[in-house]
């Protein structure tokens, strides 16, 4: 144990020092922040000035029908067709929406003639105000009152409430969904991060012949589970140092972007006083949004997302540093590499094509147990509730995992680690299983 522990601090010092390990704990934060932030503030801050549509209506439905929208201007024409065109071959801020006579049952020929091409934002935008006012006709044709009709529509918004252990607490599918998701997407990405690692460590160790030296002061298996646990720690550190990063990125922004709570009696005056009922369902939503997450088990939540980090990454760790150690270069790995990446890609698709629609059901249970997928799909049904013993069970199949992968990796990596220039196959891998000594 002495020696795994000597294995540990030297794969784990080695590497912290290392300049990229510093730039990438400082940097990791504000570029995932950056993520989020930037496309946001583009979307934002972003415009290309002010569009001009001239309209040649020779249908007459639309006269002075089409209303100024945002950076859409609308300027209504009375000329020839190739008149109108020509002009518009002459600015490039301008459009030609030109509308021919009309059959309201089948309206077609309407043309949007642009000196470049045209955005997808402006022609979904002048599609639907143009179905609007030809609905518009089409009511005012049959006698129909369409502000009747508008009255009638009616908006459904169930809030759902969760009865767990006799309380009642606010609940919000999407809030749920996505807490489990980003667990398991960090997760998935850490696996491979590390795991990686650890395989192209062994890899160059063994091409420099570093290991020869290293193997005759300790056993194969010593500097296996060395490597494994000193990478962990790597990972280990650096995500916390993430999560503290981060929360001090957070906690900077919104004291610069404020974003107060909502209280229901706050809701019901903002409400009262707001004039865009648009606004008012955005802050009723954002203070669902709040709520779900306060209802969420956080402390639980983060243990477990712990617990699986390290035990996936244990698991899988052992199997990369196995195919590092049977290897002589990376390019020899990726016949071995799919069938271990396999159950973790297996586990993204299988998230969203089940796991997300029904996290109690059998294929979600059977997911969160088997110790090759559970890391990823136990991280995703966390949030809606998961049972103690099925936490449990999941937990000790997971321990169970990483000894069985540790002894079998270990076996591949005792014989694998001192051969040199043979291309190794899954026959020959078997056989190295049954070694003795």
């Amino acid at each position: 144990m002495h020696k795994i522990w000597l294995i540990v601090q030297r794969e784990y010092l080695t590497r912290v020092r290392k300049k990229s390990f510093i730039i990438m704990t400082f940097v990791g934060p504000l570029l995932m922040a950056a993520m989020i932030i930037v496309p946001v503030w583009l979307a934002t801050v972003s415009s290309d000035g002010e569009e001009t549509i001239e309209v040649l209506d020779e249908s007459g439905f639309f006269a002075g029908k089409l209303q100024d929208k945002g950076e859409l201007k609308f300027h209504y024409v009375q000329e020839p067709l190739e008149t109108a065109k020509k002009r518009v071959t002459e600015n490039e801020n301008s459009s030609l929406l030109y509308i021919p006579k009309l059959d309201l049952d089948n309206p077609q020929g309407i043309k949007l003639f642009s000196q470049e091409n045209t955005s997808l934002s402006t022609q979904l935008n002048l599609e639907r105000m143009l179905k609007s006012e030809i609905e518009e006709q089409k009511f005012a044709r049959s006698g129909v009152d369409k502000a009747v009709l508008d009255k009638i529509k009616t908006d459904i918004d169930i809030n759902t409430v969760n009865l767990k252990d006799g309380d009642e607490k606010s609940s919000n599918a999407a809030v749920t969904s996505g807490a489990g998701y980003v667990g398991a997407i960090l997760i998935y990405m850490f696996i491979f991060i590390y795991g990686v690692q650890i395989m192209r460590g062994v890899i160059e160790e063994k091409t420099n012949r570093i290991v020869e030296v290293v193997i005759s002061s300790v056993k194969p298996f010593q500097l296996m589970m060395g490597k494994i646990l000193g990478i962990a720690a790597v990972g280990l550190t650096q995500f916390l140092l993430w999560i503290t990063l981060s929360f001090a990125v957070v906690t900077l922004l919104s004291s610069r972007f404020q974003t107060d709570r909502f209280s229901d009696k706050q809701i019901s005056q903002t409400m009262e006083t707001m004039q865009d009922a648009g606004q008012a369902e955005k802050a009723q939503e954002m203070n669902k949004i709040m709520s779900a997450l306060d209802n969420l088990n956080v402390p639980l939540l983060l243990g477990c997302f712990l617990f699986y980090f390290l035990g996936g990454y244990l698991l899988y760790g052992a199997l990369f540093g196995a195919i590092g150690s049977a290897v002589d270069n990376e390019t020899d790995t990726q016949q071995f590499m799919l069938p271990i990446t396999i159950p973790l890609i297996m586990s993204f698709i299988v998230a969203q094509t089940v796991i997300m629609k029904n996290p109690d059901g059998p294929v979600a249970f059977w997911m969160s147990i088997i110790p090759f997928t559970s890391p990823i799909s136990m991280m995703l049904r966390l949030p809606f509730g998961v049972p103690g013993w099925q936490l449990a069970l999941s937990m000790a199949l997971l321990v169970l995992g990483f000894i069985g992968t540790v002894w079998l990796a270990g076996r591949i990596y005792r014989v694998g680690i001192l051969m040199y220039g043979k291309k190794v196959n899954y026959r020959e891998l078997s056989k190295w299983l049954f070694y003795k000594g």
